[in-house]
């Protein structure tokens, strides 16, 4: 009887024991020895390859935040890694990001916590001119594009407001908070410059990007601070547990 009531003993333990995060089925980090600053990133054959990616970067990727939301050393944009990972069989998406958190939380000891803080940024509303893009049809997932230099192209398609107010943040710098209350998906393409940037052949008809949102959309950009969730690290080593000597 006490043998048995052993058995069972142990084997709860053992239960007990088994990280209940979501990890990776194999995974390595290594310094980059890229020499330029371009990262990239894919992902297929069940693996994620990440090249020359910063830990800043790593660390938005892991918590699906943008960059001015993850407040940390500054030292963390200085070093970049090159990352190989394999999802177990049968990994849902949404476990992805937690993967790399559980990654980062192994191999640099991260240790975050959150907090929301009212940080200056921008709601999105419908403009006096009112708002001018017409709805397409749903039949299929968003495709988003943004490219250029001092001059910049935004290409959306089956692409709604709200994810338009979250590609604008990303340029912007700053959160984005949609509260136009239109619904749909939409079609639409338009270019801008930086105002602190001289449009480049001179060609000043190129508006800057709180122009071209209005002109475009019908929507405008209004400064205001809102309510920003931010990560903020409390603990993260320069280097990978099995990269130090």
């Amino acid at each position: 009887m006490r043998r048995i009531v052993l058995i069972g003993l142990i084997a709860a333990t053992a239960g007990l024991a088994q990280d209940p995060r979501p990890s990776f089925e194999a995974a390595t980090v290594k310094l980059s020895n890229e020499p330029t600053m371009n990262s990239r990133s894919n992902g297929s054959k069940g693996q994620v390859l990440m090249s020359n990616q910063t830990l800043k970067r790593l660390i938005e990727r892991a918590y699906e935040v943008k960059p001015f939301q993850v407040v940390g050393p500054g030292w963390m944009e200085d070093v970049r890694f090159d990352v190989a990972a394999k999802f177990p069989e049968g990994t849902k998406n949404e476990d992805r990001p937690l993967m790399l958190r559980t990654l980062l939380e192994d191999r640099f000891k991260l240790a975050t916590h959150k907090e929301t803080k009212d940080l200056p940024g921008y709601v999105l509303v419908v403009a006096k001119s009112g708002f001018k893009l017409k709805p397409v049809e749903d039949s299929g997932g968003s495709d988003t594009s943004t490219n250029g230099g001092i001059i910049r192209t935004m290409t959306v398609k089956r692409t709604s407001i709200a994810f338009v107010a979250d590609l604008l943040s990303r340029q912007l710098g700053q959160m984005v908070v949609d509260q136009t209350g239109i619904a749909g998906v939409y079609d639409f393409e338009f270019k801008w410059t930086n105002d602190d940037q001289a449009p480049a052949g001179g060609d000043a008809s190129v508006p800057s990007l709180f122009t071209a949102v209005e002109e475009t959309m019908g929507l405008h950009l209004k400064a205001q601070k809102v309510p920003t969730e931010v990560v903020v690290v409390d603990h993260v080593e320069r280097m990978p547990v099995e990269n130090q000597l």
